[in-house]
């Protein structure tokens, strides 16, 4: 028997999703068919253009980042399917206005190929920059021929600021440069209660014992670094930020943007909790949480879990960061 999920088939998840964002949100973002994509509504005048995809089961990320501030288009695949080539082509060429685009990648093997190929496509007629996202520590490497740390929450930070300098009309490599900055400032680690089952599974990506936790967990249900005794939030926390910082992008005296993203059936309660002793925990080793984000914004369907994402306050970020944003998912 599958898991129970409100859908109707699991081949048709994406596209109803889209079509039910397209009713929602029909003044920040419009979805677009053959190939899939989806576009910013709100006509902006001619600037450097952020483009963003992945797999879905994801959600809200990207389609509900798309909007004033952040993307001006996202590309959705499968549920944690890469989207093609030709769909990320098409979004580029709807919303490039011949300055640029900065194509944002999580670092998957899927997402790196096609958005390159799709790069490779556009040619000359289009001039495109990458950004790749690999803030996971739990898959942080010392072997240069792996692929290297997984993109995970940081694709936030990174959308979120880039967004901010493309609005402000920066040009494009420099837009690219600053979101390059901002994914070496960044780190991010997970810890989940119970792994997801996507649509059309019968079992969650890994079994837990009740008394079981497991760490450094990726958003499409991967194994962490193993499994750890259930402790209270603080403890799990604490856990969290040493190893952060033991990572190097942050240490004792800088200020961080903090993200403390639920994984999919997290509460906002138990997110409320985490910020609250993330606040504590990070104050203990020296640095200031300067700004703070909580809530559901990379998920990996309906796992039970969290992580923390640290960035480490540049000079420029946190006013970037504080710049006007509208998106179904953000907005100040």
């Amino acid at each position: 028997m599958t898991s129970r999920h409100f859908v109707n088939a699991p081949e048709d998840v994406t596209r109803e999703a889209l079509e039910g964002l397209q009713l929602l949100y029909p003044e920040f973002l419009t979805y677009r068919t053959d190939p899939t994509h989806v576009v910013r509504t709100e006509n902006s005048r001619p600037k450097v253009a952020l483009v963003s995809g992945g797999g879905a089961g994801h959600e809200p990320l990207h389609a509900q980042f798309v909007g004033v501030g952040m993307l001006d288009a996202a590309v959705p695949g499968g549920v944690f399917s890469s989207p093609t080539a030709l769909q990320v082509r098409a979004a580029v060429e709807s919303v490039d206005t011949g300055h640029g685009s900065v194509l944002i990648v999580k670092n998957y093997t899927g997402d790196m190929l096609n958005f390159s190929i799709a790069a490779e496509l556009l040619g000359g007629d289009r001039t495109t920059e990458i950004v790749v996202v690999d803030d996971d520590l739990a898959t942080d490497s010392a072997t240069e021929d792996g692929p290297g740390r997984r993109g995970t929450a940081a694709v936030v930070a990174v959308e979120k600021i880039c967004g901010a300098v493309a609005e402000r009309g920066w040009a494009l490599r420099e837009v690219a440069e600053l979101g390059r900055r901002v994914v070496a400032a960044s780190s991010t680690l997970s810890v989940a209660l119970r792994a997801g089952t996507p649509p059309g599974h019968s079992r969650p990506s890994f079994d837990l014992a009740d008394d079981e936790i497991e760490l450094g967990v990726g958003i499409h249900g991967e194994h962490g670094r193993g499994t750890r005794p259930l402790a209270p939030v603080g403890a799990l926390v604490d856990d969290l930020v040493e190893q952060l910082v033991a990572g190097g992008r942050v240490s004792r005296g800088d200020g961080v943007i903090a993200i403390v993203n639920g994984l999919g059936a997290t509460h906002s309660l138990e997110l409320a909790i985490a910020t609250r002793e993330l606040v504590r925990a990070v104050k203990s080793h020296g640095i200031e949480p300067t700004r703070l984000l909580a809530g559901s914004f990379v998920t990996s369907f309906d796992m039970h879990g969290l992580s923390i994402t640290l960035v480490r306050a540049e000079d420029g970020f946190v006013e970037l960061w504080d710049d006007p944003v509208r998106t179904p998912a953000l907005s100040w």
